[in-house]
């Protein structure tokens, strides 16, 4: 059985100097290109021989030529030690401007509140940048799954990670729809919610997670139940606009209804605040600038930010 050469540490060296080499036909003048001694340059190719096991050159007095094994090792060395450098120009290249792809983990929910307007400005700011989204519930480990950045609403971020913020807190509000209360009576106080179908939200611990709720500054916690569980905001919004039952959702997401007159909302003394959505990624990994490209984007197009804009204008 042929036994295969083994790349070990180390096996790069002297590549440089024997392309050089191969390249003049003469010693001095590779050590001049590469800017070192005729000495260092030979060697390095003793030592590259050695390791190989096999005489890379036939030296005389007058000339250097490539022996049998240096034409065969010079033919795929070459090219190899060509595609490791242009791979290094490009990892220095995406290491100095923003370009390159970059991956975000998302909540479905968010998108078509917060998302698809940043970045559709920022696709256009950075031409550059190939945006992947992947939709995900899941609170996943980030550089695990490959994802430069997630976002996610803040209470449920670890506290390894550096969040931006990208809106104000906002409430939990409390809907159902006109058919849903043509049926049923609206809830006056937060004990009601126990004689009501409630579709629940499962979290990504796999707790079907109770509602919280506000009274005069105090949380409270309700142990609904109803017909139907979600691991979205997404399907538990469409299943309370088509009367499934009452929804506890963030006001981002049901606002748009709420205004239509799809959703109506009940219990408003009583909605909690939630932090807000936050950006995040891990704060121990050195950020590429496609990825401060886009912090920075979000953070001067984020509706917290404008909001702060315009107190302080």
């Amino acid at each position: 059985m042929k036994q295969s050469f083994t790349v070990r540490q180390g096996a790069l060296d002297g590549i440089e100097a024997f392309l050089g080499v191969a390249k003049h036909r003469n010693f001095r003048r590779a050590a001049a290109e590469l800017g070192v001694t005729p000495s260092a340059i030979s060697q390095a190719i003793r030592a590259l021989e050695a390791r190989l096991g096999a005489t890379l050159f036939i030296r005389t007095t007058r000339s250097v030529g490539l022996t049998e094994a240096g034409a065969g090792f010079l033919s795929r060395a070459k090219p190899a030690f060509e595609e490791l450098i242009a791979a290094g120009e490009t990892a220095r290249d995406l290491g100095r401007r923003p370009a390159g792809l970059l991956r975000l983990s998302v909540p479905r929910a968010v998108l078509p509140v917060l998302l698809q307007p940043l970045i559709a400005s920022f696709c256009k700011a950075y031409p550059e940048v190939e945006v992947e989204i992947a939709t995900s519930e899941e609170l996943i480990d980030l550089a695990a799954a490959g994802f430069d950045a997630g976002i996610r609403m803040g209470q449920f971020i670890a506290a390894d990670m550096v969040a931006v913020r990208l809106t104000p807190p906002f409430r939990l509000v409390t809907a159902g729809s006109p058919a849903y209360f043509g049926a049923n009576r609206r809830p006056q106080r937060p004990d009601d919610l126990r004689h009501h179908r409630c579709i629940r939200l499962r979290r990504s611990s796999g707790a079907v997670g109770s509602w919280t709720l506000n009274d005069n500054g105090r949380a409270i916690e309700i142990a609904v139940a109803g017909p139907l569980i979600a691991n979205d905001f997404s399907t538990v919004l469409g299943a309370a606009i088509e009367g499934v039952g009452l929804a506890q959702l963030p006001e981002p997401i049901a606002a748009d209804p709420l205004r239509a007159g799809k959703l109506v909302q009940v219990l408003a003394p009583f909605a909690p605040t939630a932090p807000g959505v936050f950006l995040y990624y891990p704060a121990h990994r050195e950020i590429m600038p496609k990825l401060r490209a886009f912090v920075d984007h979000a953070k001067s197009h984020s509706p917290a930010m404008r909001r702060s804009r315009t107190k302080t204008a």
